[in-house]
């Protein structure tokens, strides 16, 4: 299978979960955006290692880095391989002597050592289409759709049933979660618009 890069384009607070965060994968090749729920301590390593934060003690993803150049051992990538059940799967391609060898991964665990090492991030094509969004361009948004539901009738349903939003209004709601870089929310909104569509509602 060909294999798509992808590189971090935010790490978000979650707004619904105060210990979640998502982490945002966007596709090189395109606008196509993957959005990964993570734990807090793996976002907090995450974004100690983008900014260049050197901690008084090494944090655990630290600590693997260290090993791993100690025993000359290179992370060369990292690939989101699977998803299944809404969780996805990931695997550490690493190289010794010439010898390439795969170890299972977390993705959010994959994601922080790949910022160490500097190293790229590749998925699937199907993995994309079931859990991917769009980010469209401001100008095709809005020819793709010219009227949208007022924000009136959105806030008299309750947004955390989405079983009372249409279709129209949820996908809606998934470009204005996007606009605002509520990336959990719309993780959500993607997961019901897909479990709509592979039902056929």
């Amino acid at each position: 299978m060909k294999k798509i890069e992808l590189y971090i384009t935010a790490l978000s607070h979650s707004v619904t979960q105060s210990h979640n965060y998502a982490v945002v994968l966007g596709a090189k090749d395109g606008n196509r955006r993957l959005p990964i729920i993570i734990g807090g301590f793996e976002a907090q390593s995450i974004a100690v290692a983008m900014e260049n934060m050197t901690p008084n003690r090494p944090l655990t993803h630290d600590l693997i880095k260290s090993t791993l150049d100690t025993f000359d051992i290179k992370l060369t990538e990292v690939i989101i391989n699977n998803l299944l059940d809404g969780i996805f799967y990931a695997r550490l391609v690493c190289e010794k002597d010439g010898q390439v060898v795969e170890i299972d991964s977390r993705t959010s665990d994959a994601i922080a050592l790949a910022v160490r090492f500097n190293c790229p991030i590749y998925t699937f094509e199907f993995i994309l289409d079931a859990a991917g969004v769009i980010l469209e361009e401001p100008d095709e948004e809005l020819e793709a759709n010219p009227i949208k539901p007022s924000r009136k009738s959105k806030t008299s349903k309750n947004p955390n049933d989405m079983s009372g939003f249409s279709t129209d209004e949820l996908t809606s709601l998934l470009e204005e979660s996007l606009s605002n870089e509520d990336y959990e929310k719309a993780a959500k909104l993607r997961d019901e618009l897909n479990n709509r569509k592979s039902s056929g509602q």
